[in-house]
C-alpha cells in the first residue's frame, strides 16, 4: 500500500513527533522514508545577505555552513530514529517555498504518503499566508498524515 513516504522536516518539535509516525507506518509497510529539509528562502533572505541568498537559490548549500548543519541535523533526525527501527531513509535537502517544493518532490519521486507536523517553526507568517501543512493538504492528491505537536494525527485524503 505504501512504498514511499514523505515525511518533511524542519527540525522542530512538531515535525520529529512526525517521524514517529513515520517510521510506524514504513515498518509495518516495508516502505523507504524519504526526509526534505526545504531551505524557504524567502523567510531566510531576512536574515541572510542577497548573495547568500543567491547561492542557496542555485543549489549550493554546501557553502552555506550554518544552513547545511540546520538541513543535516533536521534529515539526520529522521534518519537516526528510523535506523532504531530498521527503516530505510534517503535524506534530501532543497531549497525553496516549502509547500511548492514539498509538492514537487511529491511529483517527481513517485510518493504514496505524506506525513506532516501540523505547524513548524514559522510563526507570524503562518498566521498571515496560511500553514505549509495546509497548502499540501489543499493542493496534494494522495493522503497527508498531519501530527501535531502532541503526537496526535489526522488523516486527510
Amino acid at each position: 500500500m505504501y512504498d514511499n513516504i514523505l515525511v518533511p522536516t524542519d527540525g522542530s518539535e512538531t515535525a520529529e513527533n512526525a517521524v514517529d509516525q513515520a517510521v510506524d507506518i514504513a515498518s509495518k509497510y516495508g516502505a523507504t522514508v524519504h526526509a526534505l529539509y526545504v531551505v524557504d528562502v524567502d523567510a531566510t533572505s531576512y536574515s541572510l545577505g542577497t548573495e547568500q541568498v543567491d547561492r542557496i537559490r542555485q543549489g549550493h548549500l554546501d557553502e552555506m555552513t550554518e544552513v547545511k548543519a540546520d538541513a543535516d541535523e533536521a534529515t539526520g533526525y529522521v534518519r537516526d530514529r528510523a535506523a532504531e527501527h530498521g527503516i530505510e531513509v534517503e535524506e534530501h535537502v532543497t531549497a525553496g517555498e516549502p509547500a511548492r517544493a514539498i509538492r514537487k518532490f511529491v511529483e517527481d519521486n513517485d510518493i504514496d504518503l505524506v506525513v506532516m507536523g501540523s505547524h513548524g517553526r514559522s510563526g507570524l507568517k503562518r498566521v498571515i499566508l496560511g500553514s505549509v501543512t495546509e497548502k499540501v493538504l489543499r493542493r496534494t492528491r494522495l493522503p497527508v498524515l498531519v501530527v501535531d505537536v502532541h503526537g496526535e494525527t489526522d488523516i486527510e485524503a
